[in-house]
């Protein structure tokens, strides 16, 4: 079998970087509750899909709204643009004339998970007022109050690497191929999220995955940190299957993890710079195999 699927499971802190519908005056994060009664904070995926499509350059796909919902022009080729090739669409027509109309589909070819939060959501609020400007005009400020949370973040990203660029007749090289999938992972080693005043570095501090025959995101749900610690034991599980060791790399920041030499030691960790570009390796190879 062929190692068709990409795999990266990654870490990253950051501070409440997505909001859901406040209630009243109060801004909420996006939260989801467990069945110990804990609530943990997340990232949607839409959310991230957006920061990656939008600082990958991948943003300039046509749009428009004739069927009556806002979405993908037909026109709108996966050779011309990566943000279809790579996250699917669903393209809607309208009957005209001689033209049937209906509907014409393509399945995500990278899937996201949720960047979900590691520590569980304390209740903490933040107290904002306008002070400043209401004092300008010596007018009454106004009160608000933001739900906030620092803690790590995991998620996960698949690739699909036999279906990039390929949608029916229209097929495109595979160096653009290649150059598609290292783009993304470039755009997610150094992604960030602007965010109510605030720019979140997104990058991670911890990343782990590879190109195996099986397309299951190995690593997703596997990730648990408890006082400053990655749970290396149950990753290293994993990887006493040999078709998993021998194509998986691990990076990880210096000083961020108290366990880092357990990391280095059992999961084989280099920098995170070093895995991501054994990832993209991987890519070129992948491709360079199927020219």
């Amino acid at each position: 079998m062929r190692r068709e699927g990409l795999t990266v499971t990654m870490v990253f802190l950051a501070e409440s970087a997505n909001y859901g519908e406040g209630i009243g005056n109060i801004s909420t994060l996006k939260k989801m509750s467990r069945g110990n009664h804990e609530q943990y904070s997340y990232i949607s995926r839409q959310a991230m899909r957006y920061n990656i499509v939008r600082q990958a350059d991948w943003d300039q796909t046509p749009v428009d709204g004739k069927s009556g919902v806002v979405q993908f022009a037909p026109s709108a080729t996966i050779a011309e643009y990566p943000e279809i090739d790579l996250f699917g669409y669903m393209k809607t027509a309208a009957k005209d004339g001689d033209q049937k109309g209906g509907a014409s589909t393509r399945s995500a070819v990278v899937r996201l998970s949720n960047a979900i939060a590691l520590e569980p959501f304390l209740g903490n609020l933040e107290f904002l007022t306008n002070m400043g400007l209401a004092a300008r005009g010596k007018l009454e400020n106004g009160i608000a109050q933001s739900e906030i949370q620092r803690s790590f973040y995991t998620y996960t990203i698949t690739v699909d690497l036999d279906r990039v660029g390929i949608d029916g007749e229209v097929q495109i090289t595979g160096e653009e191929k290649a150059d598609r999938v290292k783009t993304l992972l470039d755009t997610v080693q150094y992604l960030y999220r602007d965010i109510k005043g605030r720019r979140e570095n997104l990058s991670p501090l911890f990343v782990i995955g590879g190109r195996y025959e099986r397309r299951n995101p190995f690593f997703e749900n596997r990730i648990r940190i408890e006082n400053d610690q990655i749970n290396v034991e149950t990753l290293a599980e994993l990887l006493e299957d040999d078709t998993i060791r021998t194509h998986t790399f691990t990076g990880v920041v210096t000083g961020t993890f108290d366990n880092e030499n357990e990391i280095r030691g059992k999961l084989s960790g280099e920098s995170v710079g070093a895995a991501f570009r054994h990832l993209k390796e991987e890519v070129e190879q992948y491709y360079g195999e199927s020219n």
